[in-house]
């Protein structure tokens, strides 16, 4: 049997859960975790520098959230697999995941038992989920087999408004969110207008609910949302 360890990354920006994920992966001998981030950017940053077979990704990550990093870390690392870890198990972030290049998805209530053996899954090529997902996923699948019904439409922001969407209720402004994606002021105003008028919500407060509801942040990276800017 081939001897190469599993190397691994892990993303998340909460120090203690890496470093229970660290120790839980630690005791597993075919498994070697290489690096450690604490924003989705970094996360990017070490998938590029390691290339790790493995980045183990937070959804709800400061800077850059972990749908945009594993898109990025897909197409600037093809070989490294991206599996999620997450504690919502929304179906339509499940789906935005995988398109974007997700190939494992796991919820955190089930990390203790599923993660290792999910690593080694998405490492030797095969796809990954909790087993709620994973049954809802079959559901689904069956359920669009056996009818020509139209999904219903919901409200769809590109990766790039999701970028801008957290970086505005995590208290940037338009200035500091240009120089933090590299793009005009203008085209931030425009990206984030957009938001906006897709989500019919027009101030901070209310992109913060929405943003917390469908875990692209979390409650504890937040700025004192009376102090945020207006919209």
């Amino acid at each position: 049997m081939n001897n190469q360890k599993i190397t691994v990354v892990l993303a998340d920006d909460h120090t203690i859960v890496r470093q229970g994920l660290r120790k839980l992966l630690e005791a597993e001998g075919d498994i070697e975790v290489v690096g450690e981030a604490e924003t989705g950017r970094e996360a990017v940053k070490l998938a590029d520098k390691l290339q790790p077979h493995v980045v183990v990704m937070d959804i709800a990550m400061p800077l850059l959230n972990g749908l945009e990093a594993t898109r990025q870390i897909t197409k600037e690392t093809p070989r490294t697999k991206v599996l999620m870890l997450s504690g919502y198990d929304d179906d339509e972030y499940v789906e935005k995941l995988t398109g974007a290049g997700a190939v494992g998805y796991l919820l955190k209530q089930t990390a203790a038992k599923d993660l290792a053996n999910g690593i080694r899954e998405v490492f030797r090529g095969n796809a990954f989920f909790s087993s709620s997902i994973a049954r809802r996923l079959l559901d689904h699948l069956r359920s669009a087999s056996g009818t020509n019904r139209p999904r219903q439409k919901g409200v769809h922001l590109t990766m790039r408004e999701l970028e801008v969407l957290q970086l505005v209720v995590e208290g940037f402004s338009n200035k500091e969110i240009s120089s933090e994606l590299n793009l005009s002021v203008k085209t931030i105003g425009k990206h984030r207008q957009a938001v906006m008028d897709k989500l019919g919500i027009h101030h901070v407060a209310g992109l913060t609910r929405y943003a917390i509801a469908k875990g692209i942040i979390e409650t504890k990276a937040l700025p004192n949302i009376d102090a945020s800017m207006p919209s």
